[in-house]
């Protein structure tokens, strides 16, 4: 039976951050927001002005905030200013390994998880729970992309997609390997907590360079089956085979900063004709009906793409209300992490980007206390 208790607060502080609805997300992924009711994702870099992304915000209608002119009425500008956007600026100078605004909101979410029992509970339904503690939580896109060499990136304040599913999974992890004591030990708790979440990210459990981070959905789903933290389940619930290449990185290394590096590009070109060649299955969105009741509180959602070059378009928790089945994610409608208005089939039959879904459940793993 579970538990009931009140959701916790998250600690809020930091960088009082604004963003351009028209913008991007996890590292592997950009979303360009063509209407209210479609979302087409492709891979991400740091900067913002590329001819790719400037065509496709284009192509969108997408307007986002402008700062005032320092246009001259004669026509030339001022050398003196500069009208780029400094909050995002500030983003990239965020401290990698966390402020102590983030630190907060693990200590918080993790006391408040012991509480309510959620370590005893399922993986997948302590996961939803701490999934909709975090509802209201602003959306921001390229969290990961921060100045210098690929480090683990700690941000629990702002998330995407991506980022949400991995830091509920890390936390959901926390609790079950730790107990309480472990917040006496400001060292203790970030040093589990940064290895729980660098064992989700990357592949094989390493931060080694950026060709290690798991851009590809299809890559984090098989490498987290490996690490023994999750299991696809996506055939047995009826999918169908999507034989798709993958190769969208590739085929605009213009679009990142790190594939300028042509090691790194070599790097991601291997691990794309890899996952080409492996048979994935998705569950084609006029199925996603049939096979919801299947479905479990907790399970990771991806939803495919119709994009060509990519696998996933968007990720989320699945969640049940009121007897039907929703998607709690960090979207870029809405600007804040929340559970869908629209239940999952509904959503994705309404976005042209996506056309069907993937499930994978998250395991069990092996409780002990600290250390």
């Amino acid at each position: 039976m579970s538990k009931t208790a009140s959701l916790p607060p998250t600690p809020r502080g930091g960088f009082p951050l604004s963003f351009v609805a028209c913008s991007f997300i996890h590292p592997f992924e950009r979303i360009v927001r063509v209407s209210v009711e479609r979302e087409v994702f492709v891979p991400y870099r740091q900067s913002l002005f590329t001819p790719l992304v400037l065509g496709a915000l284009v192509l969108s209608g997408c307007q986002g905030a402008k700062a005032p002119s320092s246009e001259e009425p004669d026509g030339t500008r001022d050398p003196e200013v500069w009208e780029g956007d400094p909050q995002a600026a500030i983003r990239l100078l965020r401290p990698k390994e966390g402020t102590p605004e983030d630190w907060a909101i693990v200590r918080a979410k993790a006391s408040w998880a012991w509480e309510s029992g959620l370590d005893s509970l399922p993986v997948g339904e302590s996961m939803a729970r701490l999934g909709l503690s975090f509802v209201g939580t602003r959306y921001t896109p390229g969290t990961l992309e921060l100045t210098g060499p690929e480090e683990l990136v700690v941000n629990l304040q702002e998330m995407d997609c991506v980022t949400f599913v991995e830091n509920i999974l890390a936390l959901a992890y926390f609790i079950r390997l730790a107990g309480p004591e472990i917040l006496d030990s400001d060292l203790g708790t970030q040093t589990l907590y940064r290895n729980l979440l660098t064992r989700v990210r990357y592949r094989g459990g390493l931060a080694d360079g950026y060709p290690s981070r798991l851009h590809y959905f299809t890559d984090w789903i098989l490498d987290n089956e490996v690490k023994g933290l999750v299991r696809e389940v996506t055939a047995e619930l009826g999918g169908v085979e999507d034989t798709r290449a993958l190769d969208f990185m590739s085929q605009h290394p213009e679009a990142y900063r790190q594939l300028a590096n042509p090691l790194d590009l070599r790097a991601i070109q291997e691990r794309e004709s890899y996952l080409s060649g492996l048979t994935r299955y998705r569950i084609p969105q006029e199925e996603i009906p049939a096979v919801s009741a299947w479905i479990k509180d907790g399970d990771i959602i991806a939803a495919t793409s119709t994009v060509d070059g990519l696998d996933v378009a968007h990720t989320g928790l699945a969640i049940w209300r009121n007897g039907s089945l929703h998607l709690l994610h960090a979207p870029l409608v809405g600007e804040v992490v929340e559970v869908s208005v629209l239940p999952l089939a509904d959503r994705v039959s309404r976005i042209g980007s996506q056309d069907g879904i993937r499930v994978v459940r998250p395991l069990e793993v092996e409780a002990r206390r600290w250390p």
